[in-house]
């Protein structure tokens, strides 16, 4: 077998989860082929891009050279790379959630790392998150600016940046994620990834048991969707794979686009475009759309004050809180103000649980846009306090809070670009435990409308 030439290594890189994992085991690449692409297109790219805290090359190529070994086996992801997000425990590593606020090398890894390492998975590296994961944009004083390779004065979104920055531009095929308010979302619609938020529960968090304040869960970043379904396959313990490849019966889907009440977001028209274009998709492929609102009502304010709380929960589990950044530490104050009206938000989660989640007694799906505009300028918050910040960024991603709140789960499904070659998307909404409806839904929008092979500038 010859090494690739550098023409297919970039077509290898660009291949995604599932195809790298049917190539090592039809014999057609090796795991150390796979790991060394990666780890140059890290190299090469990630200068300009700072999606990675450290790279662990050297542990990768011999962990590559035992997978060779193995070759044959039922081990779904082997050899395959990955990148794991700066706010999970890597056995060894210190868990610096984008901060200098850090303590020592965590034990052992996440549950889930745990998981995805059985099925063959390896670790390439570590993603960078804004500090604490509090931000929809990754930018720290630890560890610079992550940029978008759609476009690098652009932010790539957060909190899960770093894995939204390395997926889009093929520096991994897919990476970790978390979502405690649209962090797994919103990385996916700036960097024109798919994006699945699974319902609480279904993914391991341990070792938390109820990590940001019970908001977060763990998931991926991927280019596809058949991408996601392996991995959350191997994470959570279900079949999710041949959903993902199926077309869903005939559903009934609502459209819905109205700003949260209380937000005083304002939509992007061509935000409000993707939104009703996918929507027409969705007709022609045999479903029945209507235009429908969920009942929402003040939850809004439910949704901040469990965010705030839990950065207020987080700035209080570092080692040395002294050393995070001012507006993270404004950010804790407004949290623990918050306390009293989280713990009210969190008794009222059933009841606003049954309020939304009524439309679904009438529809299958809820479909509107990912977020009200396209991926911010870098700096766009540099040098300002928590509050503006905060009021700044709720302007942008309205739509997203709310299903960490309730739990439900929710797809960022990409659906074109905008004027200036930025990503567009639109998030899908199910009922809870549905994500075999939303995996088999997207694929079918995948089918109609692909994505996965757009290349962005900076790959």
């Amino acid at each position: 077998m010859g090494s690739p030439t550098a023409t297919e290594r970039r077509e290898l890189a660009f291949a995604g989860v599932a195809r790298q994992a049917e190539l090592v085991r039809s014999g057609a690449i090796t795991p150390r082929e796979l790991v060394e692409t990666s780890l140059e297109r890290i190299a090469d790219l990630d200068p300009q891009l700072n999606a990675f805290r450290v790279v662990f090359a050297e542990q990768a190529l011999r962990e590559a050279d035992e997978a060779g070994l193995q070759v044959g086996g039922d081990r779904p992801l082997l050899g395959v790379p990955i990148a794991v997000k700066d706010d999970t425990p890597v056995a060894g590593e210190p868990r610096t959630r984008g901060s200098n606020a850090y303590g020592g090398p965590e034990p052992e890894d996440a549950e889930f790392v745990t998981r995805l390492r059985a099925a063959g998975a390896i670790v390439v590296g570590i993603t960078r998150t804004p500090e604490l994961a509090a931000w929809p944009f990754t930018e720290t004083v630890a560890g610079g600016i992550t940029r978008n390779p759609w476009n690098p004065q652009r932010t790539p979104g957060g909190s899960s940046g770093g894995s939204g920055a390395a997926v889009a531009a093929a520096l991994v095929p897919g990476a970790t994620a978390s979502d405690g308010a649209g962090s797994i979302r919103i990385p996916a619609a700036c960097c024109g990834l798919f994006g699945l938020k699974f319902s609480r529960g279904l993914v391991p968090t341990a070792p938390y048991d109820t990590p940001f304040g019970g908001l977060s869960v763990y998931g991926f970043l991927t280019r596809s969707v058949a991408d996601a379904a392996l991995l959350y396959e191997v994470a959570a313990g279900r079949p999710y794979v041949t959903a993902a490849l199926e077309d869903p019966p005939r559903l009934r889907i609502a459209l819905s686009q109205r700003i949260p009440p209380g937000s005083t977001a304002r939509l992007d028209s061509q935000w409000r475009d993707a939104a009703e274009a996918t929507a027409e998709l969705l007709r022609s492929l045999g479903h029945d759309v209507v235009e429908r609102e969920p009942a929402i009502g003040p939850v809004g304010v439910n949704v901040v004050a469990r965010y705030l709380a839990g950065i207020d929960e987080e700035a209080r589990s570092v080692e040395h809180p002294e050393r995070l950044e001012r507006r993270t530490r404004g950010l804790a104050r407004l949290g623990r103000l918050a306390g009293p009206a989280a713990a009210r938000a969190c008794r009222n989660e059933a009841k606003d649980a049954a309020r939304v989640n009524a439309i679904f007694d009438d529809v299958d799906v809820v479909l509107g846009p990912t977020l009200a505009k396209s991926a911010l300028p870098i700096g766009r918050y540099e040098g300002r306090g928590a509050a503006y910040t905060l009021n700044g960024v709720l302007r942008w991603v309205p739509f997203n809070g709310l299903w960490n709140h309730l739990g439900n789960p929710a797809a960022a499904v990409p659906a074109g670009v905008d004027a200036d070659g930025m990503p567009l998307s639109v998030q899908l909404v199910g009922r809870p435990d549905s994500e075999q409806t939303l995996f088999s839904l997207s694929h079918q929008l995948e089918a109609a409308r692909p994505w996965a092979d757009a290349r962005p500038p900076v790959s």
